[in-house]
This record gives C-alpha cells, structure tokens and sequence, in this order.
C-alpha cells in the first residue's frame, strides 16, 4: 500500500496512545493537539514543500502525486494521525460536464473505523469531485482530510478533446507543518500562531506571533520627526528658529542613529540679543550619543549667494547635543568673515534664507 499511517492496531498500547504521545512535539494548536500539515522540504532545498505535489499528464485526465509526509489532527482526545506516501501515485480525473465546469479537489483523508463506521481503516489520497456549475464552487473538505490542490476542469474536457489544462488548471492549497519551535513556512494559509514568540516565513520574510497577531520580525526601524533645541554653548545669546522651515528625521537601529537635517532660516527667525563669536550653537541630538566624539557627521552652511557655501563638521561636545565646526573655505577664495565654531556671526552674520543642510551617523547610549 503506497499510503500509509503510523498508528499501531490496537494492543496494550492504544492507538489513541500512540497518536497522542509520539507527535507532542509538533506544531501545537491545543495543549494536546497538533497542527495539520504537510512536513516541508525538497531534495535539493530550492521548495518550500515538494511531498504530495500534484503533477499533471499531458493530453489526459491522468495526473501523479508525489511522495511525501503530512500529519492530519482530530480531536484533542482522538489525537493525530501521521501519513507517509512512499511512491508515486496515479489519481484520474473524472471528465467535464457538458454543459458547466466545475472545481475539484484533491485532498489527504483518514478513514478510521472504530470513529467514522465506514468500514475502513486506512489513509488515502482521494478527489472530491465538485458540482458543475456556471460559477463552481469549491467543495468543502471532508471530514479529517486536509486539501492539497484545487482542479479546474472545465465542461466538455477529456482526453479526446485535450484532457486538463494543468498548467493553468491547478491551485495548489497545501500547509506546512512544522516542528515545535522550528519556523513554519507559509505557502497559502492565514492562521493564527499557537504561542506568542512563534515565528513563521511568508515569501522570505520573517514573522513573529506576538499573541493578537503575526508581526514582522525583526521590527525594522522607520524615520521619526524631530525639531531640535537650538541654544548655544554659553547660554548667552540664546536664537530662536521663529517661522523657518526646520525638516529634521532620524532612524534608530539598535545603537546606531542615522540622522539628516535641513534648516531654512526665515524672516521671523532671531539668531540672538548681541551675539559674539563665543557664544557657538548647539542643537540637541534626537537620541542620547554613548560618547562625545570629534566628528560624527559633515553640514553645508549657504549663505544663499553663489559661491558662499561652506562645510563644516558636526561635533558632539556633549552626549546630548552637537555643535558645528567650519571645515573648509568658500567657494569663491574669499576669506570668511569668521572661522570655527558656527555662531551667529560666524562663518558669516546670518540671515533670513540663509541655510544648513546636514547628515550624521553615531553611536546612541542604549
């Protein structure tokens, strides 16, 4: 017999014994039960899930399912059943309806006397055939059957007239079961985890169960707003940003903050009461530095005239705040006004439109 499964006759080890104790260790849905699914894997590891593929014969009504293994749940007290398909097997389709197509499907079933009275005790892979209609439905799964695949045949096919057009005829509905703990592969199912911090795999990208809900793992960080304060070293000749456009974001990654910001000075925009070449400006940091460092980022300061533009670095002489440093000369040789720190006239006396663009990348404290 080509399908088989793994339940014992009955002896002084029931067979309910033997479903419920030896796949405790699977996929669980219940503190007892197991999730339904075929076991995932290829022979050279390119698929997600080659065990019970449905293959199509050319020109006919024939088709092939391939080896593989699955296990199928009942209740939590009659346990799980685990299947094995050892070799090939040939399914027939029956053929179309004269006059509608219809939906078949190809599922996985359990037959087991002693709960069901068919008279059978066996597993079997098996074709439910739909209803032809002029919009076919899929018929339901039996019961203790999982689905493989989903056939359309359409009205008037057989052989003579080409046989099932498999290329476009199938719809494959097969779910992967898994190990406890190991990371399921998902192919067409939508349910919900069995234990917050499972995880799972949809098209290559992880998820984890966080008890409501399936999440993307890990949490990939996203750009956050942030205006920052804007003082000076001293304390003394404090600016104020007044109606300037100040776009400002930042990303945290575990430790490393990556942050760019672009300042448009405005008419409105007060770069304080008497200012002088001591008092430089800080701006405060979206996230807390691990340390002061000499460099952590570079800004272009324009003074919106053709030529005056100059670089300078951002420093971070506190773990809070940064300050910048001029770092170069003006595009057009002219000597600037004031060199070093960046005030309120230096590296020129600024004004409305004048602007600092920048970018920076460091270390966060946590």
């Amino acid at each position: 017999m080509a399908v088989r499964s793994g339940w014992l006759s009955p002896d002084s080890q029931t067979r309910e014994d033997t479903r419920l104790v030896s796949l405790g260790a699977l996929t669980p849905t219940s503190p007892v039960a197991t999730r339904s699914g075929i076991l995932p894997g290829s022979p050279d590891g390119q698929f997600r899930i080659t065990g019970f593929t449905l293959t199509g014969t050319a020109s006919s009504m024939r088709a092939s399912v391939s080896p593989g293994r699955a296990v199928i749940q009942s209740t939590d007290s009659r346990g799980a059943y685990p299947v094995a398909l050892t070799e090939y097997l040939n399914v027939t389709f029956a053929d179309g309806d004269a006059q509608y197509g219809r939906i078949d499907l190809l599922v996985l079933r359990i037959y087991d006397d002693l709960y069901d009275g068919s008279g059978r005790s066996e597993a079997v892979v098996e074709i439910v055939q739909g209803t032809p209609a002029a919009t076919p439905a899929v018929p339901a799964t039996p019961d203790l059957a999982i689905p493989l695949y989903q056939i359309a045949v359409p009205k008037n096919t057989s052989a003579g007239t080409g046989g099932i057009a498999w290329a476009t005829a199938l719809t494959g509905v097969r779910n992967a079961t898994v190990g406890l703990g190991g990371i399921l592969p998902v192919t067409t199912d939508t349910a919900n985890g069995a234990y917050p911090g499972q995880y799972r795999d949809v098209s290559g990208q992880l998820q984890r169960w966080n008890g409501t809900a399936w999440s993307d793992y890990p949490v990939l960080p996203t750009w956050q707003s942030w205006t920052p304060a804007w003082t000076t070293n001293s304390g003394s000749a404090t600016p104020s940003f007044g109606n300037a456009s100040v776009s400002c974001r930042y990303v945290k990654f575990g430790t490393t903050v990556h942050l760019n910001f672009q300042i448009i000075f405005g008419s409105t925009t007060t770069f304080g009461t008497n200012p002088t070449t001591n008092d430089n400006w800080r701006f405060s940091l979206p996230v807390a530095a691990a340390a002061t460092r000499m460099s952590i980022g570079f800004a272009e300061l324009s003074a919106n005239t053709a030529g005056n533009r100059v670089m300078a670095r951002l420093y971070p002489t506190t773990t809070g705040t940064f300050e910048l440093v001029t770092s170069s000369g003006q595009g057009t040789a002219v000597a600037l006004t004031n060199t070093g720190g960046v005030d309120s006239l230096s590296p020129w006396t600024w004004a409305n439109g004048h602007t600092i663009f920048g970018s920076a990348t460091y270390e966060a404290a946590v």
